[in-house]
């Protein structure tokens, strides 16, 4: 059986069972915080539960190492919605120790696609077009310092409101154990 049949097979018992019931909820989040963390498979369960978060209490965005790299990109996109239509009153950008963007090269990644049969001209495209590939793909060195850069770069986009804290915090994903690189109270100016 393949992996989508499998899934497919079990949503229909899931839906005929009303599994669902559980967890109905709104949109709006009941803690009215958007968190932006990292799409780690460790952190799937063990974030909510280290900061006792439950369905529907709070907007989850994810991507690979908790990322804000673009100030007018997807990223930035989902945590303006989530302030403006869906009741978000804070941010908290959450990193996590032993992350796959720690330390990634890109010309790593770039041999990999390579190799799954990505041709240079695909990737000349890519550069022709505007974007550096190597800058793209590149990781971080550091977690907190780049939490503590994502935080900035939201807390000083033009469109984020001036009264939303941005936080940023590190777990650690054997523990869950969480540590504040920036506490977004400590410079929100409330209007």
């Amino acid at each position: 059986m393949k992996l989508i049949d499998e899934i497919l097979t079990f949503n229909e018992q899931f839906v005929e069972e009303k599994q669902y019931e559980e967890f109905t909820t709104t949109k709006f989040p009941n803690k009215r915080m958007v968190l932006l963390t990292c799409m780690d498979t460790r952190l799937v369960e063990l974030l909510p539960r280290a900061m006792n978060l439950r369905n529907g209490d709070v907007k989850i965005v994810k991507n690979a190492g908790a990322l804000v790299t673009h100030p007018f990109g997807s990223i930035m996109r989902s945590l303006l919605v989530a302030v403006y239509e869906l009741q978000a009153e804070e941010v908290l950008i959450i990193g996590h120790h032993d992350c796959g963007m720690s330390g990634m090269k890109p010309d790593h990644i770039m041999e990999s696609m390579r190799k799954r049969g990505k041709s240079e001209a695909a990737l000349d495209t890519i550069t022709y077009s505007g974007v550096d590939v190597r800058e793209w793909l590149k990781g971080f060195d550091n977690v907190e310092d780049s939490v503590a850069h994502s935080v900035k770069m939201v807390k000083k986009h033009p469109l984020m409101p001036n009264d939303v804290p941005v936080h940023g915090l590190v777990i650690d994903p054997r523990t869950g154990k969480l540590d504040v690189v920036v506490n977004g109270y400590d410079d929100v100016k409330f209007i």
